[in-house]
């Protein structure tokens, strides 16, 4: 298991990779040990690639609403924007990506990670992995026994992990943007400016108490979700994903939940990272 300190580190690297691009060149030899996952999220669609040791070579982003409620809703929108942050990947490396991993809601791994595939295949992807998103994002804690809390777009997902396997996952519809909904209707705004609102860091201890009750409601899905899955009453919790980015975020779960909990640094990149890292 990494420490939080060790999970931070990795986290902030590949966010460095995000602001800057490439950290080097990948020669042609190198570049079969490359590991790429593919987040599509509900508000953006990220690509993360990791070297043969698990570092972080390369990260990028782009906006997107080819998602809903953790399914695709726009599947030529979906490849169109894979494609070019593969491109752009490739571009930045020097070297051709071939494979690739992404993952899903927990729950929706039917026929939606059959249309996650064909969106990585449309891609020119060969597809290495589909995960479950919790599952994902406990790759790059680490856990060998503990419980993920991924909060996404649409869904929040808790996956507790013991002796390093799943045992037991679920997803629930209310995520990130449950929030978005209710900022529209207390600032009579359209989705895409209560989206921007919700991301304005400078406007957050205005937005935050209007936002909390819809926080609650997800960590008291999470405590069933704990006790269904027979997790220790002592047991922290992770929670990871965009919508967690809120300074208080990690305290109200922690008031209902009535245990440590612990966000960590960059959580909207804790997934897509994790991704990558499963593929090894």
């Amino acid at each position: 298991m990494r420490s939080i300190d060790e999970v931070n580190e990795l986290l902030a690297a590949f966010n460095q990779c995000v602001a800057t691009g490439a950290t080097r060149t990948i020669s042609d030899k190198e570049a079969p040990t490359l590991r790429v996952g593919v987040d599509l999220g509900i508000s953006s669609i990220v690509i993360a690639v990791v070297d043969e040791d698990g570092l972080p070579v390369y990260g990028a982003l782009e906006y997107a609403k080819a998602v809903r409620d953790g399914l695709i809703v726009d599947y030529i929108g979906a490849v169109t924007i894979t494609r070019r942050l593969k491109a752009q990947a490739e571009a930045a490396l020097g070297c051709t990506l071939t494979r690739a991993a992404a993952a899903v809601p927990p729950g929706t791994l039917g026929k939606n990670k059959d249309v996650v595939g064909h969106v990585l295949e449309g891609a020119d992807f060969t597809v290495s992995a589909i995960y479950d998103e919790p599952t994902a994002a406990a790759k790059v804690l680490g856990l060998v026994n503990g419980a993920v809390v991924d909060v996404g777009g649409g869904t929040t997902g808790i996956t507790i992990i013991k002796r390093s396997k799943v045992s037991y996952t679920v997803d629930e519809p209310t995520g990130g943007s449950h929030m978005t909904l209710v900022l529209s209707g207390s600032y009579g705004l359209s989705q895409d400016e209560a989206e921007a609102l919700k991301r304005d860091a400078s406007r957050e201890r205005e937005v935050y108490p209007l936002v909390r009750p819809v926080v609650e409601k997800m960590a008291t899905i999470s405590a069933d979700a704990l006790v269904a899955g027979k997790y220790r009453k002592n047991g922290p919790v992770y929670v990871v994903g965009g919508a967690t980015n809120f300074t208080e975020f990690a305290d109200t779960f922690k008031k209902v939940l009535g245990r440590e909990v612990i966000k960590p640094l960059y959580p909207e990149f804790v997934t897509p990272l994790g991704i990558a890292l499963g593929s090894f």
